[in-house]
């Protein structure tokens, strides 16, 4: 449901939040680490400075890091340079359906397209990085013998 540059801008930010006390770091770097593409990953790194969410500093001590804390930097945020929210074409037709015209499946559909745009709004590059480190155990270990 994302596309690959979607994917990719996700796993440079949370490499560079994982690694915030090595900040700025090179896009080099990130693009070794993460298996980005560098020229793939220059790219969507130049797009998310263009939009305020990241800075970059040149020269060899030079590279990316958040410009806002990763709390406060929303999922869409990242997202929306890359993908296209307000209009999500219907995976069941190639024409748009809509309101004014509904496929059978819209009215469901829209129901998952409005659950994403709500997690996308709530949630932080921060939250993703911390329930990574964090996994939660599983329900087996929990019990008591």
């Amino acid at each position: 449901m994302l596309t690959l540059t979607s994917k990719y801008a996700l796993r440079a930010l949370i490499y560079l939040v994982e690694h915030a006390e090595d900040w700025p770091i090179p896009g080099r770097q990130i693009a070794e680490q993460t298996g980005i593409p560098r020229k793939y990953l220059s790219k969507i790194l130049g797009d998310l400075t263009r939009t305020g969410l990241l800075r970059s500093s040149p020269g060899r001590t030079g590279g990316f890091q958040l410009s806002h804390p990763p709390g406060k930097t929303r999922l869409l945020d990242v997202l929306t340079p890359f993908e296209q929210f307000d209009r999500e074409q219907c995976p069941f037709h190639e024409q748009a359906c809509g309101r004014e015209e509904p496929c059978l499946a819209h009215a469901e559909w829209a129901k998952i397209v409005a659950d994403k745009r709500r997690f996308l709004e709530r949630t932080s590059i921060q939250d993703v990085v911390t329930k990574a480190q964090h996994p939660r155990r599983k329900r087996a270990a929990r019990r008591k013998p």
